[in-house]
């Protein structure tokens, strides 16, 4: 009889278990998730949000296990399709778990932000308590001895004032400390407030990324299903003559919009990484990598260096270059744009040029917003990606090596500041570790961790055409 009812119940548990796992895979459909959002309470919708959150990593984790063992398995062009399925669900899956972040960060930032304007209001209710606390003093201390010897009825009230007095200050001394603790709580809520609008950046950053893998993938895919296994073998079979693949490589265009007239050879862009390994150190495959990763953030190579012009310097707003529509923060006005009129400024000055900062090409804001509000700025400069702010950090040393002022928007100097920048974070010794620092500081979270996977892989296979050219 036990055993009948151990049977019935873990049947029971095992079908519950399935039934749930089928309500996952719908309940985590993006529209689904969107629609929860007005119906439950922020509390329920926060633990949705983190339910589907492990559903996606799980199913990304699976594939990606799947992967693996596809890729040890003989060349065939049904495995390759197979493959190339995989990976455009995994990086749905990715996007995905992309998309619920966005949320849940937007839900962390609004938290942040009410913190900090009950923290305000902490401080000015207690500012206001210490001013009448002060103001009562300043008006005792006015007073002579004969004025309170004569303002008291008798003795014994003249030494409650002396107590009450005594009291103020000790209120007082308490409000200060008050004070200085909620300043110190509101610079690390500030603190937080300035990470979390970081990781929201970060994150859409590598949404798009993956978007943009996923419609090369799928175009790879369409291809490939279009022909038959003896094409495919024959298709791995051929090879060119090194010479053609050399000159293929040697003429491709490494693509930096607002650098040269429709970019530059890649063999020409070796040329300058290798120069710029020989006086830093950092590989110049992955220096590439970096550069080349950094223009993709609008969704294509170079569809981010040089969109945007910025037209009012107190707001950082400015237009798009090929539209002349308005844009919203453009540039960080109190951060980059006076480091911006001086760089601009600077430049014309050593070189003789007549260069119009409100007519120089500077990257877009790439729209990111916290529950309606955006924030982040666009404003980075030339190839490399630099915000103004922190091209100056580097151009005055960089100067020194080169003999004259390095100017963001030349392709040389671009590449040896990057190059230097590199070095700092320590990518001669861990590339993998300085383009994650290169990207989010010196902590990360491991969503973020796509981009430094990103680079190696991209420098991987520029290594390969960069050692193809050095051997003919």
């Amino acid at each position: 009889m036990r055993f009948r009812f151990l049977l019935v119940f873990t049947l029971f548990l095992f079908f519950f278990w399935i039934e749930a796992k089928e309500d996952l895979d719908a309940i985590c459909q993006w529209e689904e998730i969107e629609a929860q959002e007005s119906v439950l309470s922020e509390e329920d919708y926060k633990v949705l949000l983190e339910k589907c959150q492990d559903y996606y990593e799980e199913k990304s984790a699976e594939i990606g296990k799947d992967l693996t063992k596809t890729q040890q398995e003989k060349d065939t062009l049904q495995n390759k399709i197979y493959s190339l399925n995989k990976k455009i669900q995994n990086l749905d899956y990715q996007i995905s778990q992309g998309k619920l972040k966005v949320k849940d960060l937007s839900y962390q930032i609004e938290d942040t932000e009410q913190s900090i304007v009950r923290t305000f209001s902490k401080i000015e209710d207690s500012e206001r308590k210490l001013a009448n606390i002060l103001k009562t003093i300043y008006q005792e201390d006015q007073k002579s001895l004969l004025e309170i010897l004569l303002g008291e009825v008798d003795l014994s009230s003249f030494f409650d004032n002396l107590i009450a007095l005594e009291m103020l200050n000790v209120k007082n001394q308490e409000l200060l400390a008050s004070i200085k603790g909620l300043k110190v709580s509101l610079e690390y809520e500030k603190g937080s407030l300035g990470e979390e609008k970081q990781q929201m950046e970060n994150l859409v950053y590598i949404q798009n990324i993956q978007k943009q893998e996923n419609a090369t993938t799928k175009q790879t895919q369409e291809y490939y299903l279009k022909i038959t296994e003896k094409e495919y073998q024959k298709h791995l079979q051929e090879k060119e003559a090194i010479e053609e693949q050399v000159a293929k490589i040697r003429n491709r265009l490494f693509e930096l919009i607002g650098v040269a007239e429709g970019g530059i050879e890649f063999g020409k862009a070796v040329e300058i990484a290798k120069y710029v390994e020989g006086v830093t150190g950092v590989r110049a495959a992955f220096l590439l990598s970096i550069i080349a990763q950094e223009s993709m953030k609008q969704g294509k190579f170079g569809g981010n260096v040089g969109q945007c012009y910025v037209k009012d310097t107190s707001t950082g707003n400015g237009i798009y270059i090929t539209s002349g529509k308005s844009i919203i923060r453009v540039m960080n006005p109190t951060r980059d744009v006076p480091v911006f009129l001086k760089i601009i400024n600077e430049l014309n000055t050593e070189k003789g040029l007549m260069r119009d900062p409100f007519e120089t090409p500077v990257s877009c804001w790439i729209e990111v917003y916290s529950r309606g509000l955006p924030f982040g700025w666009g404003g980075a400069m030339g190839p490399a990606q630099f915000i103004p702010s922190t091209w100056s950090l580097y151009k005055d040393s960089v100067k020194k090596s080169i003999g004259r002022l390095p100017d963001p928007w030349d392709i040389r100097d671009s590449f040896l500041v990057s190059g230097t920048f590199l070095k700092d974070l320590g990518a001669v010794n861990n590339e993998w570790r300085a383009a994650m620092r290169y990207f989010s500081g010196s902590s990360w979270s491991a969503w973020e961790e796509y981009y430094g996977n990103s680079v190696i892989s991209r420098a991987a296979n520029y290594q390969k055409e960069i050692d193809l050219l050095e051997a003919n």
